[in-house]
């Protein structure tokens, strides 16, 4: 059971992808996790979040000339929310100070033991380099990818004959896990933007 976080948080979601993160968290805090935004208007997460009647507020990249720009029109609309933190749950863009300077933190989650493997496709590098071992790491975002303090970290044992789907089905939960943890600690004042 995951502990309740103290009166009056909220804060909000950035998902590009099938969103099971975000599902996580809506789960754990529904009362808490008061809007959804992203890129993607596909994305699974916006339909989650709709069945839990959590607003969504998708932003198209393509009609935005510099990223700045882009992250300066989702910050806004995540502000609108009146948010305390913000969540990247598999959102897949890099955002810049024009979207990270407009709350009082950002976390982010990762599929690995960071600062090992940051960036896209880490599951697949681990396994290319013949690790033994990998990992999720929940961070403050920071404007370098995958660069900020680590809140909360937690290996995971890379089994012979590992695919990226088995690794990836192991690494979930911890994600999971980590995520909804790292959001109270945050809220509990366990962890601060100085991390």
């Amino acid at each position: 059971m995951p502990e309740r976080l103290p009166e009056g948080s909220r804060f909000g979601v950035l998902a590009s992808g099938s969103g099971t993160n975000l599902q996580a968290l809506l789960d754990a805090y529904p009362e808490n996790l008061v809007v959804v935004a992203g890129d993607k208007k596909g994305a699974f997460a916006f339909e989650r979040a709709r069945r839990a009647g959590v607003p969504v507020e998708h932003v198209d990249p393509r009609g935005f000339a510099r990223r700045e720009d882009y992250d300066a029109e989702l910050a806004e609309r995540v502000a609108a929310h009146d948010v305390g933190l913000v969540v990247g749950a598999g959102y897949m863009r890099v955002l810049s100070r024009a979207f990270l300077e407009r709350f009082p933190a950002v976390l982010n989650v990762h599929p690995s033991l960071l600062p090992r493997f940051r960036g896209l496709n880490a599951v697949g590098r681990a396994l290319e380099a013949g690790c033994r071992e990998t990992g999720v790491t929940v961070h403050l975002m920071v404007k370098e990818v995958d660069a900020g303090p680590i809140v909360a970290q937690e290996r995971v044992v890379v089994e012979p004959g590992d695919t990226e789907e088995s690794l990836l089905e192991r690494l979930h939960p911890v994600e999971h896990r980590l995520l909804v943890g790292a959001v109270a600690d945050y809220f509990w004042g366990r962890i601060g933007c100085e991390t």
